[in-house]
């Protein structure tokens, strides 16, 4: 645990947050009072109903969490490039 007065949080906030990144807990002091605690929010697999079906569809990816850091993925590409101006025109001649 890490305490911290607000004029160094504001000063080296990103150092802070690196803590709470690594799992440490940040209390915050105003003078030598303490205001707040920083923390690391624990990963949770509570979806809404609309990301489980994207999920389940395999439209969407959970995010992965490693040693308490996210692990970010390269953007989707998909397999086949969309035909958006074919479809437009399609529907247009159809008269949808």
């Amino acid at each position: 645990m890490k305490n911290a007065r607000i004029s160094e949080l504001r000063d080296s906030l990103s150092e802070y947050l690196a803590r709470v990144r690594r799992g440490e807990t940040v209390i915050v002091f105003d003078r030598d009072t303490p205001i707040a605690r920083i923390e690391p929010i624990a990963p949770t697999n509570d979806y809404p109903g609309w990301a489980k079906e994207a999920i389940r569809r395999g439209i969407l990816t959970p995010p992965r969490i490693r040693d308490n850091q996210r692990v970010t993925l390269p953007p989707y590409k998909p397999k086949k490039p969309a035909r958006l101006l074919e479809a437009l025109l399609e529907e247009r001649r159809s008269g949808r």
